[in-house]
């Protein structure tokens, strides 16, 4: 008898079924291999920081050796050039790609990005660009769980849950937080849950911080000691900061696509000169301001350690705002979480001293001021308020804030939607599909693929039979989930919020099947605010109401 094909709908069918168990111990697998590299990733960044002072201690003494920490820097700066331009996809964050590899919209080679990725991170973030780790972190993983799928031969739908969990063990691996990890790969990644997305992220996620922690400790990222809970009768000061930081948020967005867009317009500078001009700008600020180089994350640190007046404060908050929104939009490999948390800790910072001074705010509470906004304004740019949330309190060690952190992230999520500022992971790799910055996915018609979609409340199929759905061509809707219930679709079988549709389709045609599919299982009222939060969505639509009443 003759075997099925691999990837046939026989063989694609059979192993959706029966993939679940297989998941955890591929997602512990994948959690070994991705924490060893990530171990290795941070390792050498922090290794090459390390030598910051001293260097720039040095040159102060011996000026003359000034030209040749420039020379150094261009050569650098022309080195991450060469390799952005060879590999595309290796260029910024890291996170978009990711999301564009899964949704089927470009193409990543695995070993080309995993060392792309590790090389071109190294070097960036070492030279001292405004640049974090955490964005490189998820890319290398999801190269990782890429790989894995390739070499075992794992067919399609298996190899997509496999780059989710290397992109979340990434994220627990480089900030020793496997929660935030695992949530950030249901909200961001993927924006809806699912119980195989979590059995594989999980395990991988566990995993990878064990590994971790093996090396660097189990101490969170930012070690703030002895920092009080804020009383109750303060929160109304928690309402100035989630509308400041909202709002500083959606402009962070707003500049970084203007400078990203500003990169690409001058076409008379190449792209592997791109990366020199703010490799330049870092040999210059090391000089003056060294605590804005690099991610940071010791600039948090001592924000909560050392008294710094209001004029250095905000010297530090606008170097650090224009240096990493440059750093970043010259493609240099590197992300923005840890560059936008301290962008976030400096501006709590400030509040908390103006509530000080102005309304005779306790000086106990100003360090809580600084971890609120961080979750705020990191809420307010990627637009993942619970991971934003779990993160903060993981690289924090502490729950004690957990109510006042909620509420800042809310307000925050808030203002910048209001303003209708977009995720901003979502609009860099919409921008970088519009210029064509990355190879498109090309799908194999013979290969079949299963996509699992899940219906928001108020889409527009929601109460409809199936048979009443104009379904995209190329598409076969074989099973719906309801809970713990597998449903067997008919034509008569309708459609209600919170069902999962399991749909099989040919790879070459899954970009547009998931595209069309996703448009109206979301909605297009849902789609006018916000497409990700159905809650925030009908607030919003309240409040809009009034206004148009009064």
């Amino acid at each position: 008898m003759k075997r099925p094909l691999e990837n046939s709908t026989f063989s694609t069918m059979k192993h959706w079924y029966t993939i679940g168990l297989k998941l955890i111990f591929e997602g512990i697998l994948i959690g070994i291999l991705t924490g060893f590299a990530i171990v290795l990733f941070r390792y050498s960044i922090e290794k090459i920081s390390d030598f910051y002072p001293s260097i720039f201690s040095y040159l102060k003494e011996k000026p003359y050796f000034i030209p040749i920490l420039f020379i150094i820097l261009i050569s650098i700066g022309i080195i991450i050039g060469l390799l952005i331009k060879a590999e595309p996809v290796v260029r910024g964050s890291g996170i978009p790609q990711v999301k564009g590899v899964l949704i089927r919209k470009t193409n990543m080679v695995w070993w080309r990005v995993l060392l792309g990725k590790m090389f071109g991170g190294i070097l960036a973030i070492g030279a001292g660009l405004s640049l974090g780790r955490e964005g490189p972190s998820v890319q290398i993983g999801a190269a990782v769980g890429q790989g894995f799928s390739k070499i075992f031969k794992r067919i399609k739908i298996e190899e997509n849950f496999l780059i989710t969990s290397g992109a979340s063990a990434g994220l627990a691996a480089a900030f020793n937080a496997p929660l935030a990890g695992v949530i950030f790969a249901l909200e961001e990644i993927h924006k809806s849950f699912s119980s195989l997305i979590l059995l594989s992220a999980v395990s991988a996620s566990v995993t990878a911080d064990f590994i971790a922690s093996g090396f660097f400790g189990i101490n969170p990222v930012f070690n703030f000691k002895s920092i009080e809970v804020l009383p109750l009768k303060n929160y109304p000061y928690l309402f100035i900061v989630g509308a400041v930081i909202g709002l500083f948020g959606a402009f962070f967005n707003y500049s970084l696509l203007k400078v990203k867009d500003l990169y690409v317009k001058q076409k008379f500078i190449p792209i592997m000169v791109r990366p020199v001009i703010p490799l330049l700008f870092a040999g210059i600020l090391g000089f003056f301001y060294p605590q804005v180089l690099g991610g940071g994350n010791t600039l948090v640190t001592s924000l909560t350690q050392n008294n710094f007046g209001i004029k250095l404060l905000f010297i530090f908050l606008v170097l650090k705002f224009a240096f990493t929104i440059f750093s970043y939009g010259s493609g240099a490999p590197g992300g923005i979480f840890l560059p936008l948390l301290v962008i976030g800790a400096i501006t709590g910072n400030l509040l908390g001293i103006f509530f000080n001074h102005a309304f005779n705010l306790s000086s106990a509470y100003i360090n809580n001021f600084i971890i609120l906004a961080m979750a705020g304004y990191f809420a307010a740019i990627v637009k993942a308020p619970i991971t934003g949330i779990v993160l903060i309190t993981e690289m924090t060690g502490s729950f004690n804030h957990l109510l006042s952190l909620s509420i800042v992230v809310f307000i925050s999520y808030f203002f910048a939607n209001l303003v209708g500022s977009k995720p901003i992971y979502e609009s860099l790799l919409q921008r970088s599909l519009q210029n064509e910055e990355y190879a498109s996915f090309v799908g194999e018609p013979k290969t079949r693929v299963v996509l699992e979609i899940p219906i928001s409340i108020e889409s527009e199929i929601e109460g409809q039979k199936i048979k009443d759905v104009c379904w995209p061509q190329g598409c076969l809707l074989v099973g719906i989930k309801r809970g713990e219930e597998e449903i067997i679709p008919k034509g008569e079988t309708i459609i209600y919020p919170g069902d999962y549709l399991v749909v099989l389709t040919n790879e070459e045609e899954v970009g547009q099947v998931m595209e069309k599919i996703s448009e109206f299982s979301q909605g297009s009222k849902i789609k006018t605010y916000y497409q990700h939060d159905l809650f925030f969505s009908k607030f919003m639509r309240f409040l809009k109401d009034i206004f148009r009443k009064k």
